[in-house]
């Protein structure tokens, strides 16, 4: 591998290519992603492995769960020994996992392809580290912005991508999945140079474990504020997630192609949200404030759109309101990465990150459960009472978060960082 290799000033032109590069790479890890998000329940519900809807449900949160675990240990790891090479055996071992998945012959398979995916699927704040090293403190929320960009680009293809390729076999997605992140593993390694020099490297000796060394950044205070008000948004945001679907069934009669469409919408806003746009607000307002903005759009938007239905707003009232969801999340998401990056020393990126993208990642095991059993009425059915109780507390939960983000807003004025 090219370890020595350095990348060109961050001080010169914003999209260079090892910026080109690493995107192109997390779009490319994220269709892999997004390809085998809505296939796995139908495949897991089959022969042979006939599982109920609790072992479908312990399957997403495998995944999440190791992400949890294990995005710090990668982050550190990316550290100590560099971006690059971290990059490279993370993208081989989910290639590994959806292998497994796809040639599983028993549930235990499945699993086993599902944990590897996740703890490799930890790669993502090692991304952002890398983001982080290529680019100056002024570039550095565009930068955090073509990732969100990246991500969406990626939840876009992906299940569309998916959707296609199970007409020729239920294993297929997981097989095309795999020879795709493969692909993008040695295309890594042929053109991706490393970001991070040697005399930057964290070389201490008698390192702490992972876990410890990852708390340590919770000491300071302005970086657990960040940590808190990502868990919690990304908390709402997957209470969101997991009841839309379930939302538009009940009143709108809407099927999976039809929500397809609503999400390749949502997918679409990020981009150009979270691509273009949020760089520029973010240099003219600060990452704070749109922090405090996305947060309050969300807590209108979640309030709001269990409200909505065929006889009140119809479909322009929904398509508002999830543009009020891709908004807020554009908004506040990026800000926050963002803005971790900038309190983290430059040592520290990849362990700071790490750290956010394991709050995360909880966060997603936890959204979901929360959203299973408040919209399950005593008949274990929706009802209207139960959507509105889902939205609702999605949308008490990021009331919290913008009245802690005014706070941080205020704080961060006060010690004038940004």
């Amino acid at each position: 591998m090219r370890e020595n290799q350095e990348v060109e000033s961050k001080d010169e032109k914003f999209f260079t290519k090892p910026i080109a590069i690493v995107f192109t790479t997390i779009f490319i890890d994220l269709i892999g992603f997004g390809i085998v998000i809505p296939i796995l329940p139908f495949y897991a519900e089959t022969e042979p492995f006939n599982a109920t809807p609790f072992e479908i449900g312990l399957l997403f949160s495998s995944y999440s769960a190791m992400q949890f675990v294990f995005s710090p240990i990668l982050g550190g790891l990316s550290d100590k020994y560099g971006r690059r090479p971290i990059l490279f055996f993370s993208l081989i071992g989910s290639s590994i996992g959806y292998l497994v998945i796809g040639f599983a012959s028993v549930l235990w398979m499945v699993f086993l392809g599902r944990i590897i995916a996740g703890v490799t699927g930890g790669n993502i704040s090692t991304a952002q580290a890398y983001i982080a090293d290529v680019t100056n403190r002024k570039n550095r929320a565009k930068g955090m912005g073509l990732f969100g960009a990246a991500f969406g680009l990626g939840f876009v293809f992906g299940p569309a991508i998916g959707g296609v390729l199970s007409r020729y076999g239920i294993q297929a997605p997981f097989l095309f999945a795999a020879g795709l992140t493969f692909l993008n593993a040695i295309a890594l390694y042929f053109v991706l140079p490393e970001s991070l020099k040697l005399e930057d490297r964290n070389k201490s000796e008698g390192r702490k474990n992972h876990f410890a060394e990852s708390l340590e950044a919770l000491r300071d205070s302005r970086f657990t504020i960040l940590t808190v008000l990502y868990f919690i948004l990304v908390t709402a945001f997957s209470i969101m997630t997991a009841s839309f679907a379930l939302y538009t069934m009940f009143r709108f009669g809407y099927n999976a192609e039809q929500n397809g469409y609503l999400f390749f919408y949502i997918g679409v806003l990020a981009v150009i949200l979270q691509g273009f746009l949020f760089g520029r607000l973010a240099n003219k307002f600060g990452e704070s404030w749109l922090v405090v903005l996305g947060s309050f759009l969300l807590v209108i938007a979640f309030a709001a759109v269990p409200f909505v239905g065929p006889e009140f707003g119809g479909l322009p009232g929904l398509l508002i309101g999830i543009a009020l969801f891709a908004l807020g999340n554009s908004l506040s998401s990026p800000a926050l990465t963002s803005l971790a990056s900038k309190v983290a020393s430059e040592r520290e990126q990849g362990k700071a990150l790490g750290v956010m993208q394991s709050a995360a990642s909880l966060a997603r095991a936890i959204g979901p459960l929360i959203a299973g059993v408040l919209l399950n009425n005593a008949f274990n059915e929706i009802d209207d009472t139960t959507l509105f109780r889902t939205f609702w507390t999605a949308s008490a939960l990021m009331f919290v978060t913008f009245i802690l983000a005014v706070y941080f807003a205020r704080l961060l004025k006060r010690q004038t960082l940004v």
